[in-house]
């Protein structure tokens, strides 16, 4: 679809979040836009219902059907199957992510933390489907360096039961921060704090 469309879309299916991961969704992207969802069977997603704006806030409401086979309750655990938490707190993060791009963000998406996590349940093989809703509170693009930050509130339910609640998740959307030639070494090749790196 066109960049244009993209940003002025308010529903995406499955189909348009797996090419995004691949960044293969938007034909004309703008420069510096690199930023892509993680692919099955870590993307945490299955559809986004609604995406809104309202000045630096707005609103994203997704889903994910839950799957009997799905990895994670192969191994977490054996004899006792559950969703783990985190995979719950890195949908909210892969949701911001997204946002910040649909808003207009160039870049790559990473997340930078959240401030209160509370789970009140849990997800079961049987369960059908987790909601997640975010109310973001804060939208802003930093025109000198390129980078976007986005914070949102979000809570999670298990066919429609209120099981968690994340309180100002936080991501940001950094240029020039990708590392495409993997697994050669590159500038960008190694982790740790965000610095000029050399080649290794």
């Amino acid at each position: 679809m066109k960049y244009d469309c993209f940003k002025n879309r308010n529903r995406f299916d499955l189909h348009h979040l797996i090419a995004f991961a691949y960044g293969r969704l938007v034909e004309d992207p703008p420069l510096h836009f690199e930023a892509r969802l993680p692919a099955p069977p870590f993307l945490m997603l299955d559809r986004i219902l609604s995406i809104t704006r309202d000045g630096s806030r707005g609103w994203i409401a997704a889903e994910q059907d839950i799957r009997l086979d799905a990895w994670y309750f192969q191994c977490h655990f054996p004899g006792d199957p559950v969703q783990p938490g985190c995979l719950c707190v890195d949908a909210i993060w892969q949701l911001l992510g997204f946002y910040c791009v649909w808003r207009g963000a160039t870049g790559a998406g990473r997340a930078l933390g959240s401030n209160e996590i509370r789970f009140q349940g849990q997800i079961r093989p049987y369960n059908k489907v987790v909601r997640f809703e975010l109310m973001v509170t804060r939208f802003q693009e930093l025109k000198k360096t390129g980078t976007s930050l986005a914070v949102a509130d979000g809570k999670v339910f298990v066919d429609d039961e209120p099981i968690a609640d994340v309180r100002s998740a936080r991501v940001g959307v950094f240029q020039e921060i990708t590392y495409p030639d993997y697994p050669e070494p590159s500038p960008h090749s190694t982790g740790g704090m965000n610095r000029e790196k050399k080649v290794v």
